[in-house]
């Protein structure tokens, strides 16, 4: 699709010459998120600076019938920032400032291209923080992370980013700012607030937040076991979780990762051992004290190598910064990989990682893995070099099946990295087609004319007909869904 002059001037008109981006240099930035299997340009990227110039661009949008991509960070990984058919992007980074901070209330308000790590550092001086951490916080945003519901290793005892989300300020698709949800914790009515958080830019775009502050606790303590097995490890989770010890967090590491990791970082992981579990227990000081010896006693019972207590915030920050940084340091072990979300139960630990083993087997295929143990969200990073011939037919294959795997052991398609055009055409193994005609009529009521995201989350389904096809044939076979 190309935009009409017309158009790109009455862009120009809304958010200013220096806000608009349309050469094709320019727009290359764009044409994927950190998925970068799938791309997709815009025709042009609008990056406004108010909720008023999103109002304008998507009135201007809908009247032309032009679809319209959200997006933040562009640290995504479901191909859900890429504009499949072409249309305007409206990059959010210009709108991030934080526009209160209400500590009697424990609530800050913020726009949503502001960074998830800043609004910790700005508020943890007074003792609170922002609990969503995914590993990307750093550098994404939070509007991002409403958009796909993110998690983080914390979200064991925090909960993901829906738990945290008190209001927001929504430009639907049919161009009209609503409000959802406040600084009030229960509000009356439908859970309109709930079901927008994780949609993925498919509703509208959000323009502002009100989140939930916390307050630091008052001790953490961050424990270090190494396993010979990772069923040993896996057990050692259900023994933990069983004891009535809820971690802030509860991370597994892989030999392979380990050594990745290892090899990059310097983290102080054991190298020999077969996999690691990263354990953090927060609270009061008499209660992690507890709950660290526990802990430490049910590793050693499933057979421990050993396990260790950081001894300081400096030791604490390295062995998290091994976990946090994982995933590019497998960059030393293969040139790409397709990274898996999906989820088992809890208990299926131990069965879906000799899954995983016997898959990698089967296909050929190296999968080091890094995951939630805790609530059993798995991130394997199926290995492949695109040079080889044969290699990514190979670990897309790997993909399906253990994606296929996991949903046969009980679990979901994705924990928290959402589902974008990555895994529309796997939703299927999960709802009947009323469940999928539901979301799809839901979706309509925010988005009338289908312009929002087109060809995300929802798949290309007898009960979801998508209104737009692509217009880019360099997307790979099975892309468009």
């Amino acid at each position: 699709m190309a935009l009409t002059r017309s158009v790109l001037d009455a862009l120009e008109r809304i958010v200013g010459p220096d806000g608009v981006v349309s050469t094709p240099e320019g727009r290359l930035v764009y044409e994927c998120d950190m998925h970068t299997f799938y791309k997709g340009a815009p025709d042009v990227v609008a990056l406004p600076g108010s909720t008023e110039q999103v109002e304008a661009i998507v009135r201007l949008c809908r009247r032309e019938r032009v679809p319209i991509v959200p997006r933040g960070s562009g640290t995504g990984l479901i191909g859900g920032a890429m504009a499949a058919a072409g249309g305007v992007m409206v990059g959010m980074n210009r709108m991030d400032r934080i526009l209160e901070v209400d500590l009697p209330n424990r609530c800050a308000t913020v726009e949503p291209g502001l960074i998830n790590l800043w609004l910790t550092k700005a508020v943890q001086d007074r003792g609170y923080f922002f609990a969503p951490d995914p590993s990307s916080q750093m550098v994404s945003s939070i509007g991002g992370n409403v958009s796909t519901n993110a998690g983080g290793p914390h979200c064991l005892k925090y909960g993901i980013t829906v738990n945290h989300v008190l209001g927001l300020e929504v430009v639907t698709g049919a161009g009209e700012r609503v409000q959802l949800g406040g600084t009030v914790v229960d509000r009356p009515g439908y859970d309109v607030l709930g079901v927008t958080v994780g949609a993925e830019g498919t509703f509208g775009l959000v323009t502002a937040i009100t989140v939930r502050l916390l307050h630091v606790p008052e001790a953490v303590k961050t424990v270090l076991a190494s396993f010979t097995s990772i069923e040993r490890a896996s057990e050692a989770v259900s023994g933990i979780i069983a004891a009535g010890i809820i971690p802030a967090a509860l991370e597994m590491l892989d030999e392979l990762m380990i050594q990745a990791i290892e090899a990059g970082i310097g983290a102080g992981y054991p190298k020999g051992a077969a996999a690691v579990l990263l354990i953090e227990l927060d609270g009061p000081t008499a209660e992690v004290d507890s709950q660290a010896e526990r802990a430490a006693a049910i590793c050693r019972e499933r057979g421990a190598l050993d396990v260790r207590v950081a001894r300081d915030d400096a030791e604490r920050a390295l062995l998290w910064k091994g976990r946090k940084e994982a995933a590019g340091a497998v960059g030393r072990l293969a040139p790409t990989y397709l990274l898996q979300d999906a989820v088992v139960p809890r208990s299926k630990l131990p069965a879906i990682m000799r899954e995983v083993l016997a898959i990698g087997e089967r296909h050929r295929v190296q999968i080091a893995n890094v995951f939630h143990a805790g609530d059993g969200n798995l991130h394997p990073l199926i290995l492949y070099d695109d040079r080889r011939p044969g290699e990514l037919e190979r670990a897309k294959a790997a993909n399906e099946e253990l994606l296929r795997a996991c949903i046969a052991m009980g679990g979901t398609v994705t924990g928290e990295h959402g589902v974008g055009i990555d895994k529309a055409k796997n939703l299927p193994l999960q709802y009947g087609e009323a469940d999928l005609n539901f979301m799809y009529r839901l979706r309509g009521v925010f988005d009338p004319d289908r312009l929002m995201n087109p060809g995300k989350l929802l798949p290309s389904h007898p009960a979801c007909s998508e209104g737009f096809r692509p217009a880019r044939p360099h997307l790979p076979e099975g892309a468009w869904i």
